[in-house]
């Protein structure tokens, strides 16, 4: 009966209510999938949301099915191309191991999130998230030590670099590595029983060469980890800060594991989203430039906090110039 209910409840009266019935949609097939409980059938009695892949099985194996695949809505790329789906290899990292989940779940459990709902965000992303394709075949990227045609994608490729900062002031004093460090440790001297070693504990092999430099590093990671706080933006709550969350329960021993994340929401520019290509954008440096420092970090004050998107507002910047001139000439 969810169809009528909802229809109801969204005050839904005929097919040209087009932005209520996309609403009705998305809520019915959510509660569904994840609330869901099979009544008939040979999964009769499982959720829906673990019946629905043994269902595609059971039909894909028995010839009433095929795999099909393609986008909810228009995709365009950043070139203006229309994007297709294509039928390619993958690999995928397995989040919905249970084992690994629980250790996850854990590490939230410790973790301060500032607020009720950043928390019940993570839970629920917990709760579903299972098989991640974690590669693609072009673009920038690290290869995939197993499978050098592919380069690791982004998400899943940016979840432990804060522990770099931990080290990198020794490593290289320019941020392109063209200078190396104080400790005169160069990237060939970093191979992967020196990272081992470095980040996770573990033996050197006998009469490594930079034994010295490298307990040196290991002093200052040990130092600086784990991270009291990891501040990002609300959207990736749903891929890069749980992926953030597994990997590091995954290599770090508990002591290690992150102790808070602080979300933020967007930042719009005179009450509309901040774009390049629409012209409506403002650097950090434009900023300062044109109201200066204080006057900036005045209008960030009063544009909001939180999960809300705060509202940068040029007016207000304009205005707290004046405001900070009177102030010193009182």
């Amino acid at each position: 009966m969810s169809a009528p209910t909802l229809c109801e409840k969204l005050k839904i009266n005929s097919q040209k209510d087009r932005v209520q019935l996309a609403e009705a949609k998305e809520a019915a097939y959510k509660e569904g999938f994840y609330s869901g409980t099979m009544s008939i059938g040979d999964f009769k009695g499982l959720a829906v949301q673990v019946a629905k892949q043994m269902v595609r099985a059971q039909l894909i194996e028995s010839g009433d099915a095929v795999g099909y695949a393609e986008p909810e809505g228009l995709v365009m790329s950043r070139s203006g191309d229309e994007c297709v789906v294509a039928k390619c290899d993958q690999w995928y990292i397995d989040y919905g191991e249970e084992s690994w989940k629980a250790l996850t779940k854990k590490c939230l459990a410790q973790m301060n999130t500032y607020g009720d709902d950043t928390r019940a965000q993570f839970e629920a992303k917990l709760d579903w998230l299972n098989e991640w394709a974690c590669v693609r075949s072009f673009g920038l990227g690290s290869k995939v030590p197993w499978d050098e045609s592919f380069v690791i994608e982004s998400l899943s490729d940016s979840t432990i670099y804060m522990s770099y900062y931990t080290i990198s002031h020794l490593l290289h004093r320019s941020l392109d590595g063209s200078e190396i460090g104080p400790l005169g440790v160069t990237a060939d001297d970093m191979d992967y029983s020196a990272w081992d070693y470095v980040l996770l504990g573990k033996d050197l092999p006998s009469g490594h060469s930079k034994a010295a430099e490298l307990a040196e590093l290991r002093r200052s990671y040990l130092y600086w980890y784990p991270l009291d706080n990891r501040s990002s933006a609300k959207d990736l709550v749903q891929n890069h800060l749980t992926f953030f969350m597994y990997n590091h329960t995954a290599l770090f021993p508990e002591r290690e594991w992150p102790r808070s994340v602080r979300i933020n929401g967007h930042l719009l520019l005179n009450s509309e989203k901040m774009s390049k290509s629409t012209g409506n954008s403002l650097s950090l440096r434009e900023a300062c430039d044109r109201y200066g420092a204080d006057a900036t970090r005045l209008a960030l004050a009063v544009a909001g906090d939180s999960m809300e998107d705060a509202n940068f507002e040029e007016p207000i910047a304009n205005a707290e110039i004046l405001r900070l001139h009177t102030l010193k000439e009182w």
